[in-house]
């Protein structure tokens, strides 16, 4: 702005700051918003030189702009103040309102400090109003505060003055003007921060959807083409558990399509006894082995992996099931937990399992009213054997060793707890039918079996064994255990039996016994005893058996020994 004297401003002055005040909020850019404001100094306050020093987010000044000198812009652009100098600037000096003027008689003291600053060359003042190359004049530059106040926000910047072109201090016109113009400029200079901060958060905007673009297509490969089971069900609600996706692995393994897997929630496909490990699982996260239905009606065994996917805002929102075909592996867990619980000639529960079931049914507390020597005064129950063995010509016959196990689904009740819902296993006490009945204990031994092994031979001797567990193992009821203790000796277990019925089906299965049998292209004979004890709490597993193979020796030593021995 030319020289003007006051009041009286030129039309053209005033046209060409409004003009600068309306490219400040046309810049681009920060930086060119910067330039623009250091340039309006030059352009329309009639200053020569300019400097833009913006506050940075360390606190301290940096020379963001200058304009009116190309080696001083040069020199000094990029240069940083320290905040603590600049403070001392602005408390010093006289206040023009907004504005410090630090005169050069008080200017001196700041010329050694670390503040960018350039140095001109002139006569000394001639009058009293004339400007001096040491003056310094500052505009601060505020953030617009809540009311529209210039100077009750934060310091964005300072603007530094020099050389009035008129060669003279400022008026009030002068001043108002510079005053003005820094408000305009920290209004201008805060819009383009927030739009470079816009721009930057678009930036990062975009950047972060390609990336979830990106990881959504990973996932929904990583998904769809996993070589295991993968689905996706909701989590809470009424439709908790209902399943939202699957991927081609996991409609393969159960053999339903995806359309019609939508349709089901996993509790609807888990096997009945597996429920409740199921809604473990999906209630904790985590991982369970149990059953899924197939849709021809069997079931396959699976490991079943949850992850609970949270929402920050709205809490857990669904589960991320992994669904592993276990199958081959948990049919050699079951052959291998039946071969150490069978007897691998017969397929029968062996003497571990017996002992195991039999204790299952007893507690060491005796019921009230029945002591330990019940067992002992009862009269021995015992049934004469066939113990000779004819042979019948040489005819081949297919034998294989069968697997009888009726007690697999025995339930026994809690034998361990003789307090807490444990039904007492008690003995009946007299031969009378008084309706009493009670777990019976058959012990049977084979009469004539080492006359078979010591002339046909050991693999003659296994065929008897297998038809004979076979035979016992069609002989009993369902529910009913038949083992082999060991060698030819097999026990039965029968719940619920009066005495009059265990001697019945002693009699039938020693009928079935001595039945010829075909073993090495033969037919031969073999005799059974049998010895019926009773189980009641009290007795140990160990001395049940030993009570019932007592009563069969005691059957086997009452009979003629021509009797016993083979034919």
């Amino acid at each position: 702005m030319e020289t003007d004297s006051e009041p009286y401003v030129r039309l053209a002055s005033l046209r060409q700051l409004h003009e600068v005040m309306a490219a400040l909020n046309t810049a681009r850019s920060l930086a060119d918003t910067l330039q623009t404001v250091a340039d309006g100094v030059v352009n329309a306050l009639g200053y020569e030189l300019a400097c833009v020093n913006l506050v940075r987010a360390d606190g301290d000044l940096v020379v963001a702009a200058f304009a009116g000198n190309p080696a001083a812009e040069a020199l000094i652009t990029g240069r940083v103040g320290s905040r603590e100098s600049w403070e001392r600037r602005l408390t010093m000096g006289e206040r023009w309102g907004d504005l410090i003027f630090i005169p050069h008689t008080e200017g001196w003291v700041l010329d050694d400090d670390d503040v960018p600053q350039w140095y001109t060359d002139g006569p000394a003042p001639r009058f009293e109003d004339e400007w001096h190359p040491s003056d310094r004049l500052f505009a601060p530059m505020y953030a617009p505060g809540p009311q529209g106040g210039g100077t009750s926000g934060e310091l964005l910047g300072v603007l530094s003055v020099d050389r009035p072109r008129n060669g003279r201090r400022p008026g009030a016109w002068g001043r108002e003007a510079l005053q003005m113009y820094a408000f305009q400029a920290a209004i201008a200079i805060s819009n383009a921060r927030l739009r470079a901060n816009m721009q930057r958060a678009l930036v990062r905007l975009e950047r972060e959807q390609q990336a979830l673009r990106a990881s959504e297509e990973s996932f929904r490969q990583a998904f769809e083409y996993a070589p295991s089971g993968m689905a996706i069900a909701e989590m809470g609600g009424d439709q908790h558990g209902r399943i939202l996706r699957t991927n081609d692995a996991l409609c393969r393994l159960l053999g339903r399509p995806a359309s019609a897997m939508r349709r089901y929630a996993f509790s609807d496909l888990v096997h009945p006894e597996d429920i409740g490990t199921l809604l473990r699982t999906s209630a904790e996260g985590g991982r369970a082995e149990l059953r899924l239905g197939r849709r021809d009606g069997s079931y396959v065994w699976v490991s079943l992996r949850n992850s609970v996917v949270a929402d920050a805002a709205d809490g857990p929102r669904f589960l991320l099931t992994h669904v592993e075909d276990i199958e081959e592996r948990k049919r050699r867990e079951l052959q291998l937990a039946h071969r150490a619980s069978h007897d691998s000639l017969t397929g029968l529960p062996n003497s571990a399992e017996l002992r195991a079931r039999l204790s299952a049914r007893l507690c060491r507390q005796p019921p009230q009213g029945v002591s330990a020597a019940v067992d002992s005064l009862a009269p021995y129950e015992s049934f004469d054997s066939f113990d000779s063995f004819d042979t019948y010509g040489s005819q081949d016959a297919a034998q294989g060793p069968p697997v009888f196990d009726r007690g697999h689904d025995f339930d026994f009740p809690p034998g361990a707890d003789a307090y807490d819902h444990h039904v007492h296993t008690i003995a009946p006490t007299e031969e009378s039918d008084d309706g009493s009945k009670g777990l019976a204990v058959l012990f049977c031994d084979l009469d004539g079996f080492k006359s078979i092994n010591d002339r046909f031979g050991h693999n003659a001797g296994d065929a008897v064994l297998i038809e004979v567990a076979r035979r016992l193992g069609n002989g009993v009821r369902d529910g009913d255990t038949v083992a082999r203790l060991g060698g030819d000796e097999f026990v039965i277990l029968a719940d619920g039996l009066g005495r009059a019925d265990a001697q019945d089906l002693a009699v039938r299965l020693r009928n079935e016994i001595i039945q010829p049998i075909r073993a090495e292209g033969r037919a031969v004979r073999v005799g059974a005893s049998f010895g019926i004890g009773w189980a009641h709490c009290g007795m140990t597993a160990d001395e049940v058996l030993k009570s019932a193979d007592e009563r069969m020796y005691v059957e086997k030593r009452s009979r003629p020994k021509q009797h016993r021995r083979a034919g």
